[in-house]
């Protein structure tokens, strides 16, 4: 029988969002983060800004989500905080506040790897949201990563597929920047798409062997055809916009599906989750819903506030691992990169 009295504090820090979240057992009690804008205007994260951010931000940020979810420092069960992937300096701040609360109430600290919670935020007990049964493929598709992973339980998973380059979050970034879009220029990408024809122009797919991805070509493939485009006529951008974020958002999602179905048509499985940042463009969320009646999947769709960094998708690897006792000491380190 579950302890109805689990509270874990989990701790986000990988990027460049600062964010808190409090758990009673798998739901959420409050999920709170606080944005960099400092980076807008640098086109991209700069690390050493986004550290120091942390610092200005991690101590009124864990301080709400206590108040929000009505809960006493005292009454926590285990403190969770990532370790890793992401940018050293923020997630130093992090692991280090992480180590101060447990050592100071004396609970349990408890280290989680990032992309194993963008696939575990599937558990979260969310009113209204089915969670996946073992075995399971989930995507996973951010700005740092794009994996296509065999789930056999909560902590048994197999990368079967990954980029060899970019990132498909990336890719949408770069494109955008390419059109002139501030950053983060994905999600405009999309707004812009909605509006748009996708058959418009044709980018070719990157021939990539097996479940792999690549996006490098294709971003240079955009920037090649966009300045061919310029030359012939110079308003190329502005008279074609939509057309052009539809079609390369086209492009991208024919990417991805391509290789899900060779997954499924390898492994068998066709219950398919997807987590991370780019999970809340709304032509991937649609094109993935639409293949339970064209193939059959079970297609698994997180909230959007547990597909971009957040701690409450710490807090359910957190407390799985607080079940099995899977604690660490004050001496485990954060690491830049992690193997899943």
């Amino acid at each position: 029988m579950q302890n109805p009295e689990v509270f874990i504090l989990a701790i986000e820090s990988s990027c460049d969002d600062t964010a808190a979240s409090i758990l009673q057992n798998d739901k959420v009690l409050s999920n709170v983060v606080a944005n960099q804008l400092i980076h807008n205007q640098y086109g991209g994260v700069v690390p050493e800004l986004a550290s120091r951010a942390h610092q200005q931000n991690i101590v009124p940020v864990i301080d709400a989500a206590l108040r929000n979810a009505n809960i006493q420092k005292e009454q926590l069960s285990a403190i969770a905080f990532t370790q890793g992937p992401g940018l050293m300096g923020s997630l130093l701040v992090g692991s280090s506040f992480a180590k101060s609360i447990a050592l100071a109430l004396q609970i349990p600290l408890i280290a989680v790897n990032h992309m194993q919670a963008h696939v575990l935020a599937h558990f979260i007990d969310e009113e209204g949201y089915e969670k996946p049964t073992f075995p399971f493929l989930a995507l996973t598709i951010s700005g740092g990563h794009t994996q296509i992973i065999k789930v056999d339980g909560y902590f048994d998973m197999t990368v079967i597929g990954e980029t060899t380059d970019d990132a498909v979050g990336e890719a949408f970034d770069k494109s955008a920047k390419i059109l002139g879009l501030p950053y983060p220029g994905g999600p405009l990408i999309d707004k812009c798409a909605q509006l748009g024809n996708p058959k418009a122009f044709a980018f070719t797919k990157p021939k990539v062997p097996g479940l792999d991805f690549s996006f490098s070509g294709l971003k240079t493939a955009i920037l090649y055809f966009i300045q061919k485009k310029k030359i012939e006529n110079p308003n190329f951008i502005t008279e074609n916009l939509n057309d052009i974020c539809a079609s390369i958002q086209h492009t991208i999602i024919e990417i991805l599906m391509d290789k899900l179905k060779l997954a499924v048509k390898e492994t068998g499985i066709k219950q398919i989750a997807i987590g991370g940042g780019v999970s809340a463009n709304s032509g991937i969320r649609s094109t993935l819903k639409e293949t339970e009646n064209k193939y059959g999947w079970k297609t698994f769709i997180p909230k959007f506030e547990y597909t971009t960094d957040n701690a409450a998708m710490i807090g359910i690897v957190g407390y799985q691992k607080f079940l099995s006792q899977k604690f660490e000491t004050s001496s485990v380190v954060s690491k830049a990169r992690i193997q899943l």
